[in-house]
């Protein structure tokens, strides 16, 4: 399917700023790297003091402190935004006010860990170790990011940093990285491949745990397996790989309604809501550095936190942005970040819940099943979703809709990437240690296994 090359007409919604002057969000031009995975279908269009009602303070979308469980690990939503800044990217030297032309030559998007390794250390020297240019530079102590005079995270990406969970998995994967040189260098690697081959390793370690770890976890055993067996049915190319809107606005947006209303990030430390007590962009405070046993589950560790069910309910912490995270708002249901998704969808044209799942040929969802209330007209795409993984997934994972558009788009990113490992070696398996033989997942990435 070729990707689209004409700009948005619908009013864009806002981006989700995290900081002032910074956001978090891709572009909202579509073309290059950003397409349709369902061209066809109609924008589906709502009055927007409306569509914005659904998603403010005390509306449907209002989950209150957000305590309860599912059974998925607290730290997978996490890890899925993580992913998803590596998916997103901006891999131009411009940023995102990029016009159509530059976009197109924009690489594609790729799960690769370019947030982490930048230019490599001949292209950005400042992530490095110059002591041992293989390795990546740590933050004082190896327990936050290198940063500047000012407290800037040096960093591949800044969304990397936004909050203490992402900056706690960037430091993870530096230690991975740098786990990996010593190791390669011990097996004997010459130091001119010690680099290369250490981001390789890494890299197919990733992509491996995307596959078979977190992907399952989101959408599914029987999804996972079927997409991984048949390939996208929808998500098709005809070149480059490009991120769907459907995806980016909709589908991927799942995450937040499995964030919880507080966590443990230390063993009997105080708990805190991720904004605004987690916010980031300034140095980690001691009390702010995670164990990872906490938000992943690990043999001889008690059960680690759990997220929260995935049922379009957010807790009140992402209901009440503070305005140190949104900045100066016009509009007050701006300061919510469920109203903003909502919103968003409509800017970029997605189609409604009810349109893809016949175009998937799913079952839709019935009006109890959507429970809105007195909404009447179809559903935003975002919140089917999440209404989908509710009723039909049990809020542990995506339903049929979000799961196949979630699913596609990742495994068809990862299977054309000629450097990845299923492109180059779809028999290779993880060669570093796991905490359980033979079963290696994201938690032995982020806590070494002896």
């Amino acid at each position: 399917m070729p990707t689209a090359t004409r700009h948005l007409t619908s009013r864009p919604a806002r981006d989700l700023c995290l900081a002032p002057g910074r956001t978090v969000d891709g572009p909202l031009t579509e073309g290059g790297r950003y397409g349709r995975m369902f061209p066809d279908l109609r924008a589906a269009t709502f009055d927007d003091n409306r569509l914005l009602a659904l998603g403010i303070e005390g509306s449907i979308c209002d989950g209150g402190p957000s305590d309860a469980n599912s059974h998925i690990e607290a730290g997978q939503p996490f890890f899925g935004q993580y992913v998803a800044h590596d998916l997103t990217a901006d891999r131009s030297p411009l940023r995102a006010k990029a016009d159509v032309n530059t976009l197109r030559n924009i690489r594609s998007p790729r799960a690769n860990l370019e947030a982490l390794y930048g230019g490599g250390p001949v292209g950005s020297p400042y992530l490095y170790d110059q002591t041992d240019p293989a390795k990546l530079l740590l933050g004082a102590g190896g327990l936050d990011l290198p940063r500047n005079q000012q407290g800037i995270a040096l960093i591949g990406d800044p969304r990397n940093d936004v909050h203490a969970f992402m900056t706690g998995l960037q430091v993870a994967f530096i230690h991975a990285h740098n786990r990996l040189v010593d190791r390669l260098r011990e097996d004997g690697v010459p130091e001119s491949e010690l680099f290369d081959d250490s981001r390789r390793a890494l890299s197919w370690h990733y992509q491996w745990v995307i596959l078979h770890d977190f992907l399952p976890n989101l959408v599914g055993e029987a999804m996972t397996t079927t997409v991984l067996r048949d390939g996208p049915r929808f998500y098709r190319l005809s070149g480059e790989p490009f991120i769907p809107v459907e995806f980016a606005d909709a589908a991927y947006r799942y995450g937040h309604s499995q964030i919880k209303g507080d966590y443990q990030l230390r063993q009997g430390g105080a708990r805190f809501p991720v904004f605004p007590n987690l916010a980031g962009f300034l140095p980690l405070k001691p009390e702010h550095v995670i164990d990872w046993t906490l938000l992943f589950d690990v043999p001889r560790h008690p059960s680690a936190q759990r997220a929260k069910p995935i049922d379009g309910q957010l807790p009140t912490s992402l209901i009440r942005l503070p305005e140190s995270i949104t900045g100066v708002v016009e509009v007050a249901a701006y300061q919510s970040l469920a109203a903003r998704d909502l919103q968003r969808g409509m800017g970029t044209g997605l189609p409604s819940g009810e349109a893809v799942a016949h175009a998937v040929g799913a079952q839709p969802l019935t009006r109890e099943e959507i429970a809105l209330g007195d909404w009447q007209d179809e559903t935003p795409l975002w919140l089917y979703i999440l209404r989908e993984a509710a009723v039909r997934g049990a809020g542990d994972h995506l339903g049929e809709v979000g799961g196949r558009i979630v699913a596609e788009v990742i495994v068809g990113i990862i299977g054309s990437d000629p450097e990845s490992y299923l492109t180059n070696d779809p028999s290779w398996r993880p060669t570093l240690p796991s905490h359980e033989p033979g079963n290696f997942k994201i938690r032995d990435l982020l806590i070494p296994a002896r």
